[in-house]
This record gives C-alpha cells, structure tokens and sequence, in this order.
C-alpha cells in the first residue's frame, strides 16, 4: 500500500505551486497551519543544496475534531502534510500524505471511514490542479 497520494504539475515557480495547491486544498475545506522551506532549512542547517521543496501542513478542522474526538493522541499524526517539491525538468510533484494508510489501521473503524473521507478530499484537491 503506498502511504502517499501524487501528482506532477507544471507551475512557474514553486510560490505559483504552493499558491494553486492551497487554493485546491481550500475548496475541500482545508486551511494551510504551517510551512516548512525545506530548500532553506537544509542550506543553512546543512550547507546541502536542494531543489525547492515545501512541506505544507493542511488541516481540515471539520475532521480533525472529529477524529481529536474518538482518539485525543491522533493528534501525533495530524495535519495532513502536503509536499510541493521541484524536479530536474521543471515540474512540481505534489504529494499528500494518504490518511488511511497513516492512521486507519491504528485508530479502527470510526477513524478509518473518517480517513477515507479526508483521502477523497485530498484526492479531489489534487485533480483539479
């Protein structure tokens, strides 16, 4: 089973990326709570060059509070990260965490179904990009 939802798309620049994919995420019903520059963290914390690559942490508070409901310690796996990252060519992969791979088998049934319904919404976002 593979623990993440992708998709390559061409963008200008890797802020025009990030700018679409949080519109996309929005229309689903998540908000952006935190941004990683994973390109900057590694250059001034390693000197190692990367390519641009962000890590988005999307919430879709909705879910959460169901999900913080049934399992409070859920929260170690929330929110759902969502990766822009830059290739050699010029595309964007984007790649969202798939929830049911993360989290169905540990929290049972109610988290399961409630997993699926956050990995339909991120699977829409991501198609309309």
């Amino acid at each position: 089973m593979s623990y993440h939802i992708n998709k390559i798309i061409e963008a200008k620049d890797i802020q025009t990326a990030k700018t679409n994919v949080t519109e996309a995420l929005k229309s689903e019903g998540f908000g952006i709570l935190t941004e990683i520059d994973i390109q900057a963290t590694m250059k001034n914390k390693l000197d190692k060059d990367y390519p641009p690559f962000l890590i988005l942490g999307a919430c879709n508070p909705q879910f959460a509070d169901q999900i913080l409901s049934i399992d409070p310690n859920m929260s170690a796996l929330l929110p759902c990260n969502v990766t822009l990252r830059g290739k050699e060519n010029g595309e964007i992969e984007v790649s969202a965490i798939d929830p049911v791979a993360a989290i169905a088998s540990i929290g049972g049934n109610k988290i399961e179904s409630l997993a699926k319904e956050v990995k339909e919404k991120l699977e829409r976002a991501l198609a309309t990009l």
